[in-house]
């Protein structure tokens, strides 16, 4: 975490990537690096990130929340895990593949529907977002290297950033564990002894059967269990004799992100500024648009 954030990194690439990111995504060029501490360490990671950016003043309200909810992805390796578990690992790279595609759409998309786009770009800290701004007589590479060493000749020494380190380390073990283990094992007792999360899931079904996927009633359930927590969604569909329906269930559960026993309970016990319920429509809203982009992809290209 502190080489990724301390030592330059996110001001290099940062600078180098404000304007597309500005324009595609409409957050600064440093999300890149949240995104890539999800995509190959964990989505945990990708949120501590955000929100240290947030109380630092590098992102405004708006774009940590954006941030949180968009770029957290879960990390390739538990990704195998869910493939793995669902019997379609060898489908890994079009599976990673759609679930790309998937995740940039939805990070395109989600910004400009609420309650994301309700959120007000103010910071916690005025100045530090500046630093994306390129002088007009400076060149992109130059500028870029030019914050970089800045920030890498103000870095903290060695010994504080491991303190530092440590810290987060015991915040997130202390504080995220246990309730990760309450909220995952009151969620699966739910889903296996109970038919909540099939009575909620009945407008799914009608949904699933529009877009062609098969066991549409079996796999319902599954596109809501994932709220409480990313690796349900697998173990309910672990029986589903359609590899179709077992895919689409793989891609849907990676690109959802809310998961209350990970990403949500992080983001709600941060300061950026997103509530339970907020963060429960955010889930819905990216089920919704990703469930016939996964549908399409996987139905016309995959099989």
């Amino acid at each position: 975490l502190p080489f990724l954030v301390d030592y330059g990194l996110m001001e290099f690439v940062g600078v180098l990537l404000s304007r597309i990111f500005q324009k595609i995504f409409e957050l600064p060029g440093r999300v890149a690096i949240d995104a890539m501490a999800s995509w190959l360490g964990s989505s945990a990671v990708g949120v501590i990130i955000t929100s240290q950016q947030y109380e630092r003043g590098f992102y405004s309200a708006r774009q940590a929340a954006v941030a949180a909810t968009n770029f957290s992805v879960a990390s390739i390796a538990f990704s195998l895990l869910i493939v793995s578990f669902l019997n379609v690992a060898h489908l890994f790279l079009p599976f990673y593949a759609v679930v790309v595609v998937t995740a940039l759409a939805l990070a395109i998309i989600m910004p400009r529907l609420p309650p994301l786009s309700r959120k007000k770009d103010l910071y916690l800290v005025a100045g530090n977002a500046s630093a994306e701004l390129i002088p007009e007589d400076v060149s992109l590479p130059k500028w870029a290297v030019s914050q970089a060493i800045n920030k890498a000749a103000h870095a903290p020494t060695v010994s504080k950033s491991l303190f530092r380190s440590l810290f987060v380390l015991l915040d997130v073990y202390m504080g995220l564990l246990p309730l990760m283990f309450a909220i995952g094992t009151f969620a699966l007792a739910i889903s296996e002894y109970t038919s909540i999360f099939t009575y909620l899931s009945y407008p799914f079904i009608y949904y699933l059967d529009f877009l062609g996927i098969p066991e549409a009633a079996k796999a319902a359930p599954t596109m809501l269990v994932g709220f409480a927590d990313m690796f349900l969604p697998a173990v309910l569909g672990h029986s589903i004799e359609s590899e179709l329906t077992r895919f689409v269930i793989a891609c849907v559960s990676v690109v959802q992100i809310i998961y209350l026993t990970e990403v949500g309970a992080l983001i709600l016990r941060s300061k950026i500024p997103l509530n339970i319920f907020e963060l429960l429509s955010i889930f819905l809203i990216r089920t919704v648009i990703a469930l016939p982009i996964i549908a399409l992809l996987a139905r016309f290209i995959v099989f």
